[in-house]
């Protein structure tokens, strides 16, 4: 079964998927590997690797080496640039910033990109990146027009053009370290114009069971949390609290 598909099987059987991401420039392999691990322990449903800034070349792949050694999950990539890459990985978000001004984050790299993932036989799937505000380090990195958080209306509109285009997921990203998640109002809107087929993926500013409880119950499929599992001790318990509250 591929990484997608058990992905989706999760969404229709628990009714949300919990993702743990780490990013390689923020700790050395060995820590990220047991990160990793204790997120397992935690019941996360797998690992997402990739960071705005540093997470490239052999500090990817030191790290989702690592990480697969550490324990059983799938690993993603979650790359900013076709440099974010790395063979050992079982798939990548192969995504589109949509919202960026820069024709580089929005093709470029993924022209780049894609005949690595081909060549390494790396799962690719497909999705939109939407860069919300406060946008952070991704929103800055990828020169994205940020969408206001009181324009559920401009987010519907690019998450109709993903889907439109053929993208499996939308990624509403409310940037790494961002002080409010993406606004439930927003994940309700996209949710009710995309309907159920195309996965809905929540990120950013999320740092406790209740603000992902209330983003599923508006329609989001995934939730992805990054920052928190680095700022506290207790990682399993972290991820306890926020499956528990995600999980039907």
């Amino acid at each position: 079964m591929g990484v997608e598909e058990h992905l989706n099987k999760i969404v229709e059987k628990e009714g949300a998927v919990h993702l743990t991401l780490i990013d390689p420039d923020t700790q050395i392999p060995e820590v990220a590997g047991k990160i990793a691990r204790e997120a397992e322990l935690g019941g996360t449903d797998a690992i997402m690797v990739g960071g705005s800034t540093g997470a490239l070349g052999a500090t990817v792949d030191q790290t989702v080496k690592a990480i697969k050694a550490s324990c059983d999950l799938s690993v993603i990539l979650f790359p900013s640039s076709a440099a974010g890459l790395s063979e050992s990985a079982d798939a990548v978000f192969f995504m589109s910033l949509l919202n960026s001004r820069d024709v580089n984050y929005i093709t470029t790299n993924q022209a780049i990109g894609a005949p690595i993932v081909y060549k390494h036989g790396i799962e690719p799937i497909s999705m939109a990146y939407i860069v919300i505000e406060p946008g952070g380090a991704a929103g800055w990195v990828g020169d994205a027009r940020l969408i206001p958080r009181n324009k559920p209306k401009l987010a519907v509109a690019y998450s109709l053009a993903a889907k439109y285009l053929g993208m499996h997921y939308i990624y509403l990203e409310a940037g790494s370290g961002a002080d409010k998640p993406v606004p439930v109002e927003m994940v309700a809107a996209v949710k009710k114009a995309i309907g159920k087929e195309t996965k809905i993926i929540v990120g950013g500013g999320i740092r406790d069971g209740t603000a992902a409880r209330e983003r599923v119950a508006a329609g989001a499929d995934m939730i992805c949390t990054g920052t928190i599992v680095e700022e506290v001790e207790d990682v399993k318990g972290k991820i306890e609290e926020l499956v528990r509250a995600i999980k039907s």
